[in-house]
Parts: structure tokens; sequence; C-alpha cells
């Protein structure tokens, strides 16, 4: 049974980490991004789908702290069902991983980003 808070606590967690965006996901949910990294994704209050490099998702589904992508199991993708709090708290954490992810690689592409004219 999914957790009845559980998307809107997703949310809330989300969207006070600096860059996040959210929007309508093409198959259905809320799509978080950094930019033009997508984070991962909530399919309503059960469901939630994370992007990692192969070797970390590797890494996670041996520990099992998630599963393989429900539709594509070989890809990088997870999947986590929240199924009890706990399971939301786990999506959270991870979901901050692939964002702390993105955050390298977003400064690995762009060491020197032109600064906001508002903040100059």
């Amino acid at each position: 049974m999914p957790v009845g808070d559980a998307k809107e606590r997703i949310g809330v967690a989300l969207l006070s980490w600096s860059g996040i965006t959210a929007q309508p996901h093409r198959f259905g949910g809320t799509e978080y991004r950094l930019g033009r990294r997508e984070i991962g994704h909530v399919h309503g209050g059960h469901l939630v789908d994370i992007p990692f490099p192969k070797e970390v998702r590797d890494e996670l589904v041996a520990s099992g702290r998630a599963e393989p992508h429900h539709v594509l199991p070989e890809s990088g993708w997870v999947s986590i069902y929240l199924r009890q709090a706990s399971d939301v708290d786990r999506a959270i954490e991870l979901l901050h991983l692939s964002f702390e992810i993105a955050n390298q690689k977003r400064t690995i592409s762009n060491p020197h980003p032109t600064p906001d004219k508002s903040q100059v």
C-alpha cells in the first residue's frame, strides 16, 4: 500500500535543494531536475525512479537499497517502491545521492560558470 504523504514529503525535500525544479514527467508523476539533468521522478505515492551511473546502480541493487528499474532492469536506473515511511526516507536519501552526482558532473562540465548579473 502506498504511503499517504510520500509524494508531498519527497517534493518538499527536493525543492529545498539548490537548483532543483519540478515538472510533469512524460510517463506520469512529477520529475525533478537540476538544470537539464533529471534527478529522478515520482509516480504518485507508490514508486520512485532514479538514474545513476551503472556502477553506482549495481552497488545500490547489490546492497538492497534499491531494486532494478521496473521497466529497464539493465539500465542505470533504479526503482524504489514506497510501501512504508522508511521507504520514503530511503528514496529521499538516494535522490540526494543522484543530486550530488549531478552537481559534481555539472561542476566538471562547467568549472567557471558565468555569474548571474543579479549577483555582480
